[in-house]
């Protein structure tokens, strides 16, 4: 059964009106996040990453040639530096390595490929001997939501490319299939209090632009995964993006990528984020972490 702390979350959620708003959206997201602390030691210092807004994002003790390239969530809309910047923290503590936050380029100012253009751009300057210099053997791409999905997106392109593949790939909640055709839309829509299929078309709308939904660069669901390094998927079972994560690790898994997932009962949308208030998230957090901290050694 889920906790009493979880159960105080989620009855949050719902009570926060829907607002259609960008620029309200935006700002809102901003100002909750300027409530978060940061944690004690941590630092961020700014960095142009191939020509991309970034930050390194570590803790006193962390390794500085293991790296998680990370690309926060927001429905590729909102979303920045600031408000992951504390669960990012979290994350290089747990994993003992320096987390690169990505400022990548937002729709509908930007809409697709701008976000992938940026996550490559990122990790390309990361591997570079005149940029971050570090091993791609030694970096994890990790995203939440639509940043899991980017991460998922990023990590197809680089396959195709000529840049070596990173270590793997941690993917919480990842919105992977901008057609919104699982049947976790429905079958989820009563139980999960973020996400739905009226608010998660008009994010579709924005960053695709032209695209079609089925562009496997925008909905990776819709991929050949062949040849992509291991994959870790966090996903709750009370999400309408359920399936995102279902049909993607079915995909991989076809495809002989070593994935693992992790289905959790009664969790929420990116319920990691709530690492501090809810014991499941501090559990899941942990996991993630000891995932990425085996593949980045």
């Amino acid at each position: 059964m889920a906790s009493q702390q979880l159960q105080t979350v989620i009855d949050a959620l719902r009570a926060q009106p829907r607002e259609d708003d960008l620029a309200v959206r935006r700002s809102s997201m901003e100002a909750l996040a300027s409530t978060a602390p940061f944690p004690a030691g941590a630092t961020a210092t700014p960095v142009e990453a191939g020509g991309v807004p970034c930050e390194w994002v570590e803790m006193p003790d962390a390794d500085p040639t293991r790296v998680v390239l990370y690309l926060h969530g927001g429905g590729y809309t909102t979303g920045s530096l600031n408000t992951h910047r504390r669960f990012v923290a979290l994350l290089s503590e747990r994993t003992g390595a320096r987390v690169l936050n990505v400022d990548y380029r937002l729709a509908p100012e930007h809409p697709f490929p701008a976000a992938v253009e940026d996550a490559l751009d990122a990790y390309r300057w990361l591997i570079a001997d005149d940029g971050g210099s570090v091993e791609p053997a030694h970096v994890v791409l990790a995203g939440d939501s639509a940043g899991g999905g980017l991460a998922a997106a990023a990590l197809i392109a680089l396959r195709d490319g000529v840049e070596p593949n990173p270590a793997g790939g941690a993917l919480i909640s990842p919105w992977t299939d901008l057609g919104l055709s699982g049947a976790s839309m429905d079958s989820r829509a009563a139980l999960d209090p973020m996400c739905s299929r009226e608010t998660l078309s008009v994010h579709a709308e924005h960053y695709l632009g032209a695209t079609e939904a089925t562009d496997p660069l925008a909905s990776p669901v819709y991929a050949d995964l062949t040849g992509l390094p291991p994959l870790l998927i966090h996903v709750g079972d009370h999400e309408t993006l359920l399936d995102d994560s279902v049909r993607l690790a079915e995909r991989a898994l076809a495809a002989g990528v070593d994935v693992t997932i992790d289905a959790v009962p009664e969790m929420i949308h990116v319920w990691h984020i709530f690492t501090g208030l809810v014991p499941e998230s501090e559990i899941a957090l942990d996991e993630l972490s000891a995932w990425i901290k085996k593949h980045l050694d």
